[in-house]
C-alpha cells in the first residue's frame, strides 16, 4: 500500500458529498480548504482510523523534527569554522559518542515517548481538543495559545529540574543527561526515560489542561507548539553561541549560552525558554558571575596572543567544571557537606 497524497487529496475532493453519514469529512468541502488542510483530511481519510492516524502522526513528526534539526548541528561540529562561536571549543564530540547518543534517545524515544503518544489522541479527544477537524485554527488564535504553552513549560520546566538535582534523584536518574559537560545537539533528550517522562509531562500538560479549561484546540497547534520546543531543546544543546542567535535579539531568550553553563557547572540556570524564573529565584547568581569574569578576562587579555587568550579561557573553564563537579558529588551525597566554621 503506497500513499499518493494528490491523489488521495483528489478522490477524497470528488467523493466528499457521497460519504456516509458517519465519515469524518461527509459535512465538509474539501474544495474550500487550503492545501495542507486537504493534505491532513488526505491522511485520515487513507489511514481509516483516526486514532491510528494521530498516533502515527504524532510519532513521525517528533522523529523527523528531533533527528532533522540534530543533524545541522552534527554538520557543524565537523566543520573547525564555526569553533570561534563554540561555548567550550575544546570539547567537540566524536562520532561514537553521538553514535551512543542516538542510541538512547532512540531507545527512550520508543519504549516512552511512542506509547505515550499513541494514546495521546483518545486522552486529547476525551478533554475536548480537535484532531482530524479541518479548517485548521487562525493564526490569531494560535499564537496566544502557543505563547501560554512556553510559559507554562517553562515553568514547569524550572521546579522540576531543580528537584532532579537533589538526592537520589539525581543520582539515579537526572545524572545520565550531564554525562555531557559541553551538551550537543543530539543530546536534548539523552536521559533517563523517567526523566523523559517527568519532564516531558510539562510540554503535553499545558496544551492537556489548556484544551480541558477552554475546550478550544486543535492538535495542529499542539504540533506546531512540539515543534518549536524541539527546536528549542535541540538549539539550548548545540553548544554554539552566533551573534545571530536568538538571545541576542530575544534578551530573555535563554538559548544555548545560558543552558550550556549549566552543563559545565552543574548549578544555576534550570529553565528551558526563558531566563525569568533563574533571576527571580536567584538560581543564576553563579552563572552571572561567570559572565562577569568572561568580560574582565576580555578586556584584560586585549592586545594579548591568541594562545595567551585561549588558554585563559581554558583556565577559566576548568575552574568552573571543579566547581561544578564538586557540586555534582555534594547532590547525590558521594561527598562530605563542607563544613561552616564559627569564629567565636
Amino acid at each position: 500500500m503506497s500513499f499518493n497524497a494528490t491523489t488521495v487529496v483528489a478522490a477524497a475532493v470528488a467523493h466528499a458529498t457521497q460519504l456516509s453519514s458517519q465519515s469524518l469529512y461527509a459535512n465538509v468541502d474539501l474544495t474550500k480548504v487550503s492545501w495542507l488542510e486537504q493534505m491532513w483530511a488526505a491522511w485520515y481519510i487513507w489511514i481509516d482510523n483516526p486514532v491510528i492516524a494521530t498516533g502515527l502522526m504524532s510519532f513521525l513528526l517528533h522523529e523527523f523534527v528531533y533527528f532533522g534539526r540534530s543533524i545541522p548541528w552534527i554538520i557543524i561540529d565537523a566543520m573547525p569554522y564555526f569553533r570561534q562561536w563554540k561555548l567550550q571549543p575544546n570539547k567537540i564530540p566524536t562520532p561514537q559518542e553521538q553514535w551512543e547518543c542516538t542510541k538512547m534517545v532512540l531507545f527512550s524515544h520508543f519504549t516512552i515517548e511512542l506509547p505515550a503518544i499513541w494514546l495521546f489522541h483518545p486522552m486529547a479527544e476525551h478533554f475536548g481538543m480537535s484532531t482530524w477537524q479541518v479548517p485548521f485554527p487562525a493564526w490569531q488564535t494560535m499564537l496566544p495559545q502557543l505563547a501560554i504553552f512556553f510559559v507554562f513549560e517553562d515553568m514547569f520546566h524550572y521546579f522540576a529540574h531543580q528537584a532532579l538535582h537533589t538526592g537520589v534523584l539525581y543520582k539515579h536518574i537526572h545524572k545520565l543527561h550531564h554525562k555531557y559537560s559541553a551538551p550537543f545537539g543530539l543530546a536534548a533528550e539523552y536521559a533517563h526515560p523517567a526523566e523523559v517522562f517527568i519532564l516531558g509531562t510539562g510540554t503535553i500538560a499545558g496544551p492537556i489542561l489548556y484544551c480541558w479549561y477552554t475546550r478550544n484546540l486543535h492538535i495542529f497547534t499542539v504540533y506546531v507548539w512540539i515543534t518549536l520546543r524541539l527546536f528549542q531543546a535541540i538549539d539550548a544543546h548545540s553548544g554554539y553561541d552566533f551573534p545571530w542567535s536568538l538571545q541576542h535579539i530575544i534578551p530573555f531568550w535563554s538559548g544555548a549560552e545560558h543552558h550550556d553553563f549549566h552543563h559545565m557547572a552543574f548549578t544555576n540556570n534550570f529553565s528551558t525558554s526563558f531566563r525569568w524564573c533563574d533571576r527571580i529565584f536567584g538560581t543564576d547568581d553563579k552563572y552571572r558571575e561567570y559572565r562577569a569574569r568572561i568580560t574582565a578576562q576580555k578586556a584584560a587579555m586585549k592586545g594579548k596572543s591568541k594562545a595567551e587568550r585561549e588558554e585563559a579561557e581554558r583556565n577559566l573553564i576548568a575552574e568552573i567544571e571543579a566547581e561544578g563537579l564538586r557540586a555534582e558529588a555534594l547532590a547525590e551525597g558521594s561527598a562530605p557537606a563542607p563544613k561552616t566554621v564559627k569564629v567565636q
